[in-house]
């Protein structure tokens, strides 16, 4: 039948790299960042400056971390 599976334990070769990014805890902070500054909005404006700061540099970070990343991928990797 031509519905029949071989299972000769030969497996074709994948159509193409899979890139997954390196685990990173600079989206947590991020979000951390982000959610102290809105209460910041609410209760203090010395808790806005600081989630607003944290945010930034973590998103400064983030972008640097994965333009590194995406450096050293060979060429031929779709992007």
């Amino acid at each position: 039948m031509a519905d029949e599976v071989q299972l000769d334990g030969h497996v074709p070769p994948a159509g193409e790299p899979i890139h997954l990014p390196d685990p990173s805890y600079l989206p947590a902070l991020v979000a951390a960042g982000t959610t102290i500054a809105l209460i910041g909005v609410v209760i203090n404006l010395v808790l806005l400056v600081i989630g607003f700061l944290i945010a930034v540099v973590a998103t400064v970070r983030w972008v640097r971390q994965t333009r590194e990343e995406m450096a050293e991928l060979p060429l031929e990797h779709p992007h």
